[in-house]
């Protein structure tokens, strides 16, 4: 098949992974960046064009969005869509994915366990905001951090009220969110492969850091998930239509906490942890699905 990597680097650990996979068994393997595509939009021909060429004998993407991209980025891999071609992952799966309250609400909805969450629009009581929550510390996220970045532990009741009303000035939306001491600043990631876990670890955030992402320094090990873990990142995958996500989740007193859900989850931690070859899971995913 001619797979392309929706990818603006070509030298990250995640596409050179899928490259090597994807040739080893016989595919082409093409590395596009999305914002060097032209869409065309045209009566019963939606086509797109790149460098010097037509992108019409795709078979299959996978869609390696960043955050910072995301607008074009999705329009490119709709466009995709538009063309009959098949992708790991569709746009608007991306999109609901990217705005942490939409995909909150529609977890929520779904019986997906998770910290106690608040949003407001800019609300000036913020002593009540914390409260809802169960009081200090607490957890605020923007709603468009990734990586860690845009989140912030307040440990006191001054510390929240300026951190919210310092967003508030800025008119960056975020969510206030239950600290769960528990974890201790760990987490759980589960990666998702054709709605299956392929592969899980446990983060640990460095010393004094809540935050766990490794690439904020922290590290990560193999761990075998609970069933109640297996199915709440499996429910997540579904309830938000990601069958290639990563799932990251935090074990509580009361039983494991959604925490977010990656649509374009890096595979250098995961693969490393685990040794799996989760770059070969998706590929085969491909070929299950193009036949």
């Amino acid at each position: 098949m001619n797979i392309v990597i929706l990818s603006r680097n070509e030298h990250l650990y995640s596409t050179r992974r899928l490259i090597e996979e994807g040739e080893s068994r016989g595919h082409d393997i093409e590395v596009i960046d999305p914002l060097k595509c032209d869409l065309i939009i045209e009566k019963e021909k939606p086509t797109i064009y790149y460098k010097d060429r037509y992108l019409d004998y795709v078979d299959a993407i996978i869609p390696r969005i960043g955050a910072s991209v995301t607008f074009f980025g999705c329009a490119v891999v709709r466009q995709f869509e538009m063309m009959n071609v098949f992708t790991t992952v569709t746009s608007d799966a991306i999109i609901r994915s990217r705005d942490k309250l939409r995909s909150f609400q529609r977890l929520s909805k779904a019986g997906i366990g998770m910290p106690k969450t608040v949003f407001t629009n800019y609300s000036r009581d913020v002593e009540e905001v914390i409260e809802r929550v169960g009081g200090t510390p607490v957890i605020i996220k923007l709603l468009e951090g990734t990586q860690g970045l845009g989140v912030v532990l307040a440990e006191t009741r001054n510390a929240a009220e300026s951190v919210l009303e310092a967003f508030n000035g800025l008119q960056a939306r975020a969510l206030v969110q239950e600290y769960i001491a528990e974890a201790k600043g760990s987490d759980l990631r589960a990666l998702i492969v054709d709605g299956q876990v392929v592969g899980a670890m446990k983060r640990q955030g460095k010393e004094g850091e809540f935050r766990s992402n490794l690439h904020r320094g922290g590290s990560a090990n193999y761990i075998k998930l609970s069933e109640a873990e297996l199915k709440l990142a499996i429910k997540a995958s579904r309830a938000l239509k990601l069958p290639v996500c990563g799932v990251d989740m935090l074990q509580s007193n009361r039983g494991p906490l959604l925490m977010e859900v990656n649509s374009t989850p890096g595979l250098e931690g995961i693969e490393k942890a685990t040794q799996k070859n989760i770059a070969r899971a998706i590929i085969t995913f491909i070929e299950r699905n193009r036949r």
